[in-house]
């Protein structure tokens, strides 16, 4: 897939309207305040002994992060890099964490975060594996500004 077409369904994301109850089906994970959706994943790593298909696999995601970060970053300014460690820790802890961070948070160590100001939302990017032998997975998620303690100015 091209980065258009990645861009589109981002753009189609940021405005979705969220859904009054908790769902998931091909297009993602989406409840009443946030959408998660799975951008590209790659091969899982069960046979991976080396590492190498793996590190392949990271450096391909990142380097497609880095060109939606580019065009992203050029149509809504600087992404805020969030740390999503205490969002694992707090869920572990048996803390409430809102969503999209939650799930994130079980799967990526950060986000790139880009505020959506005129919706109140922001709009995230991040990789993530669930385990070390299940695929890595480039996720965009859009929650609600509030979940991330940001002002209407977009900083926290």
């Amino acid at each position: 897939m091209a980065a258009e077409e990645y861009l589109s369904t981002i753009d189609a994301l940021a405005v979705r309207p969220f859904p009054e109850a908790v769902r998931a089906d091909l297009s993602g994970d989406c409840g009443p305040e946030h959408h998660v959706c799975e951008l590209q994943a790659s091969r899982d790593f069960w046979d991976d002994d080396d590492g190498q298909a793996r590190a392949g696999a990271e450096a391909g995601l990142q380097a497609l992060l880095d060109d939606l970060a580019a065009h992203l970053t050029a149509r809504w300014g600087e992404a805020l890099v969030v740390d999503l460690g205490p969002y694992l820790v707090a869920g572990c802890a048996g803390e409430p964490v809102p969503e999209p961070l939650d799930h994130l948070s079980q799967q990526a160590a950060s986000m790139q975060v880009w505020p959506l100001l005129d919706s109140g939302r922001w709009l995230a990017l991040a990789i993530g594996q669930a385990d070390k032998e299940l695929p890595l997975v480039l996720f965009a998620a859009v929650g609600r500004a509030s979940a991330l303690g940001l002002d209407p100015g977009g900083r926290s």
